[in-house]
């Protein structure tokens, strides 16, 4: 009994989230939300037959938990409603399996932490990649899997420390890709900033960069990547370090980032040649 009273705890709190961003308006739309999420059916609305392609949100955590975690499903289902592409969330890790994985162009890991797949999983995962898939990380899905060196390849860097939340400028590097088309050059925004283990361009091509004169606790110097895209292995990845705030999800410029980085991922949009490839 408790378990269902978790679960109903649960979707009530994703219902009010996906509510607070329009879908509700309509009362079919909250009708069929309501029956779809009591009958276990993914809070997507549902999935149409005519839906341009499947996205997978992933959000399990072994670590630290977002609070933002059900407004970014919530944003994610409502883009995916905006834009004709279905969205399915998750954390049952079970999931990952070459059958299942199959059903959708991209994978999101939604500020996952921690170790999340077991071997099997994993294996399932790197397969679907190689196959074409496409990759999403949003914020903490660089602190994940830090014993797995391929998803380190694919997510471009990992965590390394954050400072406070405050206000930053972030500058964008290429305006012509899908998660920054459309943002403004000099980009002025509050989040959870983070610093990682190594810098990753080179590896990647970077997106955005991270002005740390316009913070405190920056450790990445002058050069602070802090959302990229790659293309490996036969699939394509792309990651921003942002999100950690509910208020994020919010946010018509980060809805458009998210947004981008979803399209080009699912589209295989040229222009995520790694940075070291380009120069040569």
């Amino acid at each position: 009994m408790t378990g269902v009273f978790h679960f109903m705890a649960g979707s009530l709190g994703l219902i009010l989230a996906i509510c607070k961003l329009g879908i509700c308006r309509h009362p079919v739309n909250a009708w069929l939300l309501i029956v779809g999420l009591i009958l276990g059916a993914p809070p997507g609305l549902g999935i149409a037959a005519e839906s341009r392609f499947g996205v997978l949100v992933f959000s399990k955590t072994t670590g630290f938990r977002h609070d933002s975690i059900p407004h970014g499903i919530a944003a994610l289902a409502a883009l995916g409603t905006e834009h004709g592409f279905a969205v399915d969330s998750t954390e049952d890790a079970a999931r990952f399996t070459d059958a299942t994985l199959a059903r959708y162009r991209v994978v999101v890991f939604l500020s996952t932490t921690g170790d999340i797949l077991d071997a099997g999983q994993k294996a399932a995962m790197e397969r679907y990649f190689k196959s074409g898939g496409g990759f999403v990380g949003i914020h903490s899905a660089s602190d994940t899997e830090y014993q797995w060196p391929w998803y380190g390849r694919l997510v471009g860097a990992y965590f390394a420390s954050h400072p406070a939340i405050q206000r930053a400028t972030v500058h964008i590097a290429d305006a012509k890709h899908p998660s920054t088309k459309g943002l403004p050059e000099t980009w002025v925004r509050t989040d959870e900033w983070y610093n990682f283990r190594s810098n990753p361009r080179g590896a990647v091509h970077v997106l955005a960069t991270l002005d740390e004169a316009t913070y405190s606790g920056g450790a990445m110097g002058t050069d602070h990547p802090i959302a990229w895209c790659q293309e490996i292995d036969g699939g394509r990845s792309w990651y921003t370090a942002m999100g950690h705030t509910t208020e994020s999800y919010a946010e018509p410029l980060f809805r458009l980032h998210l947004l981008g980085g979803i399209e080009s991922v699912a589209n295989a949009t040229s222009g995520c040649i790694a940075d070291s490839e380009r120069s040569r």
